[in-house]
């Protein structure tokens, strides 16, 4: 196997260290970004196949870049099962976001290199086997998104980007404050060596208490917890639409994996086991983040302020198990997280094709009657919006069950209840949109149906089947994955 842990830092780097090639390319070809981004991020997924398969047949790799520096200060990947689910779902998203901005754009070759630092950088968050390389490329992806938002032609979209801008910086100095007191608490910054120093330092130290809240709070900005949620309606409602799928399904994704990883890899069960406030106030942060953006959601009419508030409100529904910390709970979690990307990516490119087709129509009002001039779309959107819900027998059903059954096993039964109870508020804020689609008559107009390439219809497709169909895999997902959950809550 040594032979081929050098993939998994090609899978980070070739992105990050490619994404100049748009630039450069601008000298001759205006329009090559889309060609070379697609090439390099179907190249970059050929990669992580590889090395899914490594993991797979030999279990987790620790590679140290070069063999540079002991592990305690050298720059280390850890990769196991978990790593590669995000990492998957990152690359599969992201070649699905291309295919919509090769016709809804935008298309200049600076933004497709903004993409690839911003792919680059969620990969880097997954593979890094440290907590201040972690904070590093949290940046690269923050500062890439903060870029990628402006690029939107609406005027407003400068002011949302800064605003995410200042919200980001606050929650990364959280989190650097927070790396910088377990570093000078425990000597190291690898999260392996973390795990045995702060056990040494115990549990209960103020100091590892205090760094551990702060790294928490810096992340909660990044996942867009309530109530540190703000930036993300703003970023949503004037960014790109495939963009605004990026924000929505991946970035989070991967601030929250950051999350699990530090609290099981780093800092261990053993610290939430020695300090039950803390586990008690995650799990309170959680449901409020769930029932609060919910009710959000259900005020809105603008489909991506819709969608904005649903990925805060599912993002607390994946933090309880993560909150619950059984092996049950997280594994809903980790399938929720997955099935969660995939039909949030849809749903946002499927509203930008809506938005192309029929005039920029974004609200609950204009899409009535879609479906007698788009059957195919309004079906997809029904689909997804229905696994988006959580109705059996979507993903969405499956993953919120493993959830809601891991609250109960842990003694959590009214969270549990809770779980299963907010289906209820998912189904009020997107039945909406699904009773225009179907039950009323269409007043709009059909204003470019050549919009719509077999691509884009392809891509949705894909993500709506596999909204629909993934439910049922789920005995064979938990198989795959078994061993990261169980090497996670064992610290």
């Amino acid at each position: 196997m040594s032979e081929f842990e050098w993939l998994v830092g090609a899978v980070v780097l070739f992105p990050l260290l490619t994404s100049v090639l748009p630039v450069a390319a601008s000298l001759k070809w205006k329009q090559a970004g889309w060609t070379l981004a697609t090439i390099i991020t179907a190249s970059t997924l050929a990669l992580a196949v590889a090395v899914a398969r490594i993991v797979h047949e030999h279990g987790t790799i620790e590679y140290v870049i070069a063999g540079i520096g002991e592990r305690s200060f050298g720059i280390e990947f850890y990769v196991d099962e978990f790593s590669m689910l995000v990492v998957l779902l990152t690359l599969l998203i992201s070649l699905g976001v291309l295919v919509y901005t090769r016709v809804g754009g935008p298309r200049g070759n600076f933004f497709y290199a903004g993409f690839l630092l911003l792919v680059g950088g969620m990969l880097g968050v997954v593979f890094t086997g440290d907590v201040f390389n972690l904070y590093v490329f949290l940046e690269i992806m923050a500062i890439s998104s903060y870029a990628l938002v402006s690029s939107s032609k609406y005027r407003w979209s400068t002011y949302a980007a800064f605003k995410y801008l200042l919200v980001g910086t606050v929650g990364a100095s959280f989190y650097l404050l927070g790396v910088a007191l377990i570093f000078a608490a425990t000597g190291t910054l690898n999260m392996q060596d973390l795990a045995i120093q702060i056990g040494e330092a115990g549990y209960t130290d103020p100091v590892v208490i205090t760094a551990f809240a702060l790294m928490a709070v810096g992340l909660a900005v990044k996942i867009a917890l309530f109530p540190v949620h703000t930036w993300l309606a703003d970023a949503h409602a004037s960014a790109p639409d495939g963009i605004s799928a990026v924000i929505s399904s991946l970035m989070p994704a991967v601030a929250v994996y950051a999350f699990a990883r530090i609290l099981f890899t780093a800092f261990t069960p053993e610290f939430l086991e020695a300090n039950p406030v803390i586990a008690e106030i995650l799990l309170v942060g959680a449901l409020a983040s769930l029932f609060a953006a919910s009710l959000f959601a259900l005020l809105q009419e603008h489909i991506k302020l819709v969608l904005a508030y649903s990925t805060v409100s599912q993002f607390g529904l994946i933090f309880i198990g993560i909150a619950v910390a059984n092996e049950t709970a997280l594994f809903g979690s980790m399938l929720q997280i997955f099935g969660h990307g995939v039909v949030k990516a849809s749903l946002f490119i499927l509203a930008g094709m809506f938005a192309l087709r029929f005039g920029g129509i974004r609200t609950v009002d204009e899409y009535a009657g879609l479906a007698k001039r788009a059957p195919v779309m309004a079906g997809m959107f029904a689909v997804l919006g229905i696994s988006m819900i959580g109705l059996p027998p979507t993903v969405g059903f499956v993953g919120k069950w493993y959830i809601a059954l891991g609250a109960f096993e842990a003694g959590h039964v009214l969270v549990a209840g809770l779980v299963l109870f907010s289906t209820l508020l998912s189904a009020g804020y997107i039945l909406p949109f699904i009773n225009r689609i179907y039950f009323h008559p269409f007043a709009g107009e059909d204003v470019d149906p050549a919009a719509i390439t077999k691509g884009m219809l392809i891509a949705v497709g894909i993500g709506a089947a596999l909204g629909l169909t993934l439910g049922f895999f789920s005995a064979e997902i938990q198989g795959l994955i078994e061993s990261a959950v169980t090497d996670l809550l064992q610290g």
